[in-house]
């Protein structure tokens, strides 16, 4: 649920302040209540706070040691199950990490799934883009030189299937996720590592709250397995996932911070293409 009260003080002199006791309680209340951070960083830029000054105020309360965590997507693994049902599919789990929540999963799809989205997506690919932090808008970007096209969510069958099997799988709403995006890499292409979440910091991150707040999950399946390279790699982790037909590597970061360890890139693909479908989840609704 994303209503809140109203914002009870709004003079901006206050954020450059050390939260004050009311600013604590109403996150808190807030909180309590089941209302999205995204909510609460819009409920404050309104009232005049500046976006970063209100993520800062946000992260004093929200992120200080012994603050319950936000709810994030992810499996049922309580029970350490290697095999886990997702809308009927059987899928594998090979790896489970947690810190950060980190799933490998097999068998998420069969190759007539994979080589039907390769299909439909390959010619309406183009040159991949990234968000152009200062605007929220998308720009080419010299670290990610693949090419891609996104689905509308339900699109046809396949995409709707998988997205029933995502949403079952990682226990989150078919509407939180963005379009199913597809990408291809040839050789040499890659995507440097980077983080999913939008920066608090950067002046187009409120633009892009506004259609489902935080970026919270990402799911990276892979639609066919490269002759050589084109692994996903996460440096702060030392862990590197092989792409393997029908895969897929699951994390979270339930807070859009470096401390989340998610930090993670494409490498360069060294002989055949590599293809691959993304899922990114939401806080709340996309719209």
């Amino acid at each position: 649920m994303d209503e809140h009260k109203p914002f009870p003080f709004a003079t901006i002199g206050q954020q450059a302040a050390l939260v004050s006791d009311e600013v604590r309680v109403w996150v808190n209340e807030q909180g309590a209540a089941g209302v999205a951070r995204a909510a609460m960083h819009a409920a404050l830029t309104a009232a005049g706070w500046e976006a970063a000054a209100a993520e800062a105020a946000l992260g004093q309360v929200l992120d200080e040691p012994g603050a319950a965590p936000p709810r994030v997507p992810g499996p049922r693994l309580s029970d350490a199950p290697h095999v886990l049902d997702a809308a009927g599919q059987a899928v594998g789990v090979q790896v489970a990490l947690d810190r950060p929540p980190l799933v490998v999963f097999s068998q998420l799809l069969s190759a007539d799934e994979c080589a039907a989205l390769i299909d439909a997506a390959r010619p309406r690919l183009a040159r991949s883009l990234t968000v152009q932090t200062q605007t929220g808008g998308e720009e080419i970007n010299a670290d990610r030189t693949s090419e891609g096209m996104f689905f509308q969510r339900g699109e046809n069958a396949v995409v709707q299937r998988l997205e029933e099997r995502i949403a079952a799988l990682l226990d989150w709403p078919v509407d939180h996720g963005e379009g199913l995006q597809v990408l291809h890499y040839g050789p040499g292409a890659e995507y440097k590592p980077h983080y999913d979440y939008f920066d608090p910091a950067e002046a187009g991150t409120a633009s892009m709250l506004r259609r489902g707040g935080q970026r919270v999950a990402t799911l990276v399946m892979y639609l066919n397995t490269p002759q050589a390279g084109g692994a996903t790699v996460f440096p702060c982790l030392g862990l590197t996932v092989s792409p393997q037909r029908g895969n897929a590597v699951f994390f979270s970061y339930d807070r859009p911070r470096p401390d989340t360890r998610t930090l993670h890139g494409g490498a360069p693909v060294l002989a055949g293409e590599k293809w691959i479908a993304t899922k990114w989840l939401r806080e709340r609704k996309f719209e």
